[in-house]
């Protein structure tokens, strides 16, 4: 039931309904607890949703005790209320069409169509999205509006609940009209976080279910499309849009060269390594998977080697989150032992432990019939060092002799 409460009941920054709604000086409504760590765990001086700059004086929130109430009464009835019908779509679409007033009408569209496929069949049959694009490309013309930026957010969000593939006609509209992917962009990039989460959700279903072709997009944008994603990447509060953002990445950086480049130019590999430690099994091995592409660069591998967690944060996910996390983190490192190996690099590979990790993964992996694609990489990367590692007074000397017997096999 959760998932299909009424947007004005879920909090602007989690996404999710609200069950300790409070306000702030700007008026907007959060979820206690998301609020409270924006504003005194993570010191931030604005409002998320406006990012007005918040004063000093103006910390103070308040219980929504009216809206609490709200929400408690419609989980009690599960939405009575009379059904929408598609009269009711095509009146709100003439609305949007033609009144200055939008961004009421906008929600309720976004309301209606997000439970309801035959809402959705009927919003498509009416023009709805012609008619809701034209609003979202608004903000090319003046951005600065602040009732523009919001109308364009609200479109973004209706946008957000149509499916999208290459014969939808959202997909049609994106192909024709750039400025739109231009506009989704800009709200990507200077939205508030419910309209980020919209955008990206757009950008991730177009990432993965068509063709589009992120070329000039990315040739337009430069690095300026990757730090927002990365800063949904990083967002601790909204998990929805951080895992968006991770596949619209994993999904454009497996096409070019050039778009890898300019990812590892926005930072893309320190603040994944910054962030790996702490990532549960879905995300570390999207974050992985987004590493591994990014060290077939150059650029990539060398700002692996020269973050001072690199290889220590990767060596630390082999063996101790998945197989596929194992994969990935062996494959990197063979990247970085094939491209760099300096001494102090291969110094800091056994500081940090991957001689016992390859180790291990020869060891466990010793079963079936033949050499998995893993354990040969692991061998690979012991023969490259091995005589190096051996020589060090660090080294374990109960290894020692199995490491000789590798790099004679």
């Amino acid at each position: 039931m959760d998932s299909d409460f009424p947007p004005l009941f879920g909090c602007p920054i989690s996404m999710e309904l609200m069950e300790d709604p409070v306000t702030i000086s700007t008026g907007v409504t959060y979820e206690r607890k998301s609020i409270e760590k924006w504003l005194f765990t993570y010191n931030n001086k604005t409002c998320p949703a406006t990012m007005q700059t918040l004063a000093a004086g103006d910390f103070v929130i308040t219980p929504n005790l009216n809206l609490k109430r709200l929400i408690l009464a419609w989980k009690i009835t599960d939405s009575s209320a009379s059904p929408a019908t598609i009269e009711e779509v095509r009146s709100l679409l003439a609305t949007v069409e033609s009144s200055p007033f939008k961004v009421s009408s906008l929600r309720k569209l976004r309301s209606m169509i997000e439970t309801s496929d035959e809402m959705k069949s009927g919003f498509v049959r009416l023009n709805g999205i012609g008619i809701v694009v034209n609003v979202v490309v608004q903000i090319l013309i003046d951005c600065s509006d602040f009732w523009t930026f919001e109308a364009c957010e609200e479109a973004v969000g209706v946008l957000s609940q149509l499916p999208i593939s290459n014969e939808d006609k959202l997909f049609d509209e994106m192909s024709k009209r750039e400025e739109l992917m231009k506009s989704i962009a800009i709200v990507l990039q200077r939205g508030s976080a419910e309209g980020r989460f919209y955008a990206v959700k757009i950008l991730r279903n177009i990432a993965k279910n068509t063709n589009f072709n992120w070329g000039s997009v990315l040739e337009e944008q430069g690095i300026d499309f990757f730090k927002p994603l990365l800063e949904l990447v990083s967002d601790e509060f909204s998990t929805k849009a951080s895992s968006c953002a991770l596949d619209v990445m994993m999904e454009i950086l497996a096409l070019s060269k050039s778009s890898r480049v300019k990812a590892i130019e926005a930072g893309a590999v320190c603040i994944l390594i910054e962030l790996l430690p702490e990532s549960g099994r879905s995300k570390c091995e999207r974050m992985l998977q987004i590493l591994q592409s990014l060290c077939e660069c150059a650029e990539g591998r060398l700002a692996l080697v020269e973050h001072g967690m690199g290889i220590a944060a990767v060596t630390k996910k082999i063996l101790n989150v998945s197989n596929v996390a194992t994969k990935m983190g062996v494959k990197i490192l063979l990247w970085i032992s094939s491209f760099h190996p300096n001494e102090r690099v291969v110094e800091e590979m056994m500081a940090c432990g991957v001689v016992k990790k390859l180790m291990m993964i020869l060891h466990m992996d010793g079963g079936g019939g033949g050499r998995s694609s893993t354990k040969e990489k692991a061998i690979k990367i012991l023969k490259m060092h091995g005589s190096s590692w051996r020589r060090s007074p660090c080294f374990p000397s109960e290894l020692k002799n199995y490491l000789m017997f590798v790099n004679i096999e």
